[in-house]
């Protein structure tokens, strides 16, 4: 083939590709947190058997995956809306401006951080500063910090069990391991006065590092792979959202944190002290450009939905006080652009 064939069959070939890159979906992409996964699902299976549009394709990426995907640009192949199960954080904020996305935040509710083992061993009552001494990478020893020396629960305190320590948990990309940190290890850290006495830097740190000597296992995003792993080994531990110990309730029991038990209503009071909103963010660029992203919004943000006797309670979701989610429904349906 000559040089004048070769250039015409790569024009022939550009004129094939661009009507398919050109081409819009017709079904809403969304990512993110797998805390926040089984929620949107529910809508979106809601949505698809009764709006007329597709059922929205629903993925379980992670809070930081999700955002990374979510914020990386417009266009046909970004995702349309990211789920969280903490805030967006001001960096990825800053990236989606900078890539020309508006934002649209909706809160949908609270959720409850659960420590949950098998049903086949005694509950655990715990601490914060119990799980901290379990979980950090470094403690406080003689006012210096040294390598977590304990091994079993029982070095912690002797009225844990005898039992090595061995907790599932999610990894950095997860908004419910930045949750976990904040709410747990960064609180714990606080009561040691060798930790607190460090500047910001190097609290961070010691408050934000998790053992790696096996003790602390990365099981990645996916919450239901956990729950098939403490079935399977009733001396472990694993880390997740409430809604997974709900609906899992028949092979799964939740510890005590400082007294007070993972449950709905301590969750919805407050009283239980892991407790973190959860969120779904909207590109205000795609709407128009995808069909149903307006109609999924007021899909999700309905009663029969997120309300005090909505489908999504069934599923684990602590509802929003009634004026705060109006206002959000009011604030969502609008599409009200996020500042920070």
């Amino acid at each position: 083939m000559n040089k004048k064939s070769l250039a015409m069959a790569a024009v022939a070939g550009m004129v094939m590709i661009a009507p398919a890159m050109a081409e819009a979906r017709d079904q809403i992409r969304i990512v993110g947190s797998s805390t926040v996964f089984p929620f949107s699902t529910a809508v979106a299976e809601n949505f698809g058997r009764s709006s007329g549009f597709k059922t929205p394709v629903v993925e379980s990426t992670g809070s930081g995956g999700g955002m990374k995907l979510f914020c990386s640009g417009v266009g046909t192949e970004h995702p349309d809306i990211t789920n969280a199960s903490r805030r967006i954080k001001q960096s990825e904020f800053s990236q989606c401006a900078e890539n020309g996305i508006t934002i649209t935040e909706v809160k949908i509710g609270f959720d409850g951080i659960v420590l949950a083992n098998s049903k086949a061993h005694a509950p655990f009552a715990l601490t914060k500063k119990q799980i901290f001494l379990a979980l950090a990478k470094e403690i406080p020893v003689d006012g210096k910090l040294v390598a977590n020396p304990n091994k079993l629960w029982s070095d912690i305190d002797l009225s844990l069990p005898a039992e090595r320590i061995e907790v599932l948990g999610p990894p950095p990309t997860s908004g419910t391991r930045d949750a976990f940190v904040e709410l747990v290890m960064e609180e714990a850290a606080e009561e040691f006065p060798e930790i607190k006495a460090l500047d910001k830097a190097a609290f961070k740190a010691a408050a934000h590092s998790v053992r790696e000597d096996g003790a602390f296992v990365e099981a990645g995003e996916n919450d239901n792979l956990i729950v098939q792993k403490l079935e399977a080994n009733p001396n472990a531990l694993g880390i997740f959202g409430f809604s997974f110990l709900d609906q899992n309730a028949d092979k799964l029991q939740g510890a005590t944190v400082g007294g007070v038990a993972p449950e709905f209503e301590n969750i919805a009071s407050g009283d239980y002290g892991i407790s973190r909103s959860l969120y779904f963010y909207v590109k205000q660029e795609h709407v128009g450009t995808i069909p149903g992203i307006k109609e999924f919004v007021a899909e999700f943000t309905s009663d029969k939905a997120w309300g005090d006797e909505g489908y999504l309670t069934e599923k684990g979701l602590i509802p929003l006080p009634s004026d705060d989610r109006n206002a959000m429904m009011k604030s969502a349906n609008g599409m009200s652009p996020l500042s920070m």
